[in-house]
């Protein structure tokens, strides 16, 4: 596959899966108090569809990588793992939250209350925090170095990195979903999870975008996409 057709699927799959996370945040806040079952099940069908995408994804940007810079296939490896793995960390609290939503014989908040919602408060909040940064940071550098997309998406690579290294110390504070710090807070988990899924989408369209763009260059390695 030409490394034009490889940016455009990459670009595709991670445009449809950000806009599959995008639309489900806001499933999050439909209700003050517990949601009920068609709300958590929805949400959770989404998430886990976006991120089948985002598998495809991720996937793709290891492939450009490879075909840009042979040299570089290690750290490609590092943003493919880093994406799966974080793809991991969303499907299983949403497999909780859904069976939790089918099992209790009544309406509940899964992201606090329910069989498997304190299982959930690491995945969702410090390992994804600290998978998300692993990946921004490697991809940071490989676009910095290569210039295989424009300079914004590795400088705001590593601006995100930071913002999500700085909720790492929320695993001190209380597991109040309402508070905005907390290690399931909306701030740790829902905005988090909305900015970094923005920010894919953008990164998406920018990199379907960059296969018009692309020149010939030297074996093992392709122009370099400034814009």
């Amino acid at each position: 596959m030409s490394e034009a057709s490889v940016r455009r699927y990459a670009g595709l799959f991670g445009m449809i899966a950000s806009a599959f996370i995008v639309v489900q945040v806001p499933l999050y806040f439909l209700y003050p108090g517990a949601p009920p079952d068609w709300d958590i099940l929805t949400r959770s069908l989404i998430g886990i569809v976006g991120c089948v995408f985002y598998i495809l994804f991720f996937t793709g940007l290891r492939q450009l990588i490879h075909q840009v810079d042979l040299a570089s296939d290690w750290i490609a490896g590092v943003v493919q793992a880093a994406g799966l793995l974080w793809v991991a960390m969303v499907f299983v609290p949403q497999s909780m939250e859904a069976g939790a939503a089918i099992s209790v014989d009544h309406d509940i908040d899964t992201t606090k209350e329910g069989p498997f919602a304190a299982a959930q408060y690491l995945m969702q909040g410090l390992i994804s925090r600290l998978l998300m940064a692993l990946f921004l940071i490697a991809l940071g550098i490989v676009v910095t170095r290569l210039r295989l997309l424009p300079k914004w998406v590795g400088r705001s690579a590593f601006v995100l990195a930071a913002i999500n290294l700085a909720f790492v110390p929320a695993i001190y504070s209380n597991d109040d979903p309402s508070n905005f710090y907390a290690v399931q807070g909306w701030g740790t988990t829902a905005s988090m999870g909305a900015l970094w899924s923005l920010w894919l989408l953008a990164v998406s369209i920018s990199t379907f975008r960059s296969a018009r763009r692309v020149a010939p260059a030297p074996a093992g390695r392709r122009a370099s996409v400034d814009a």
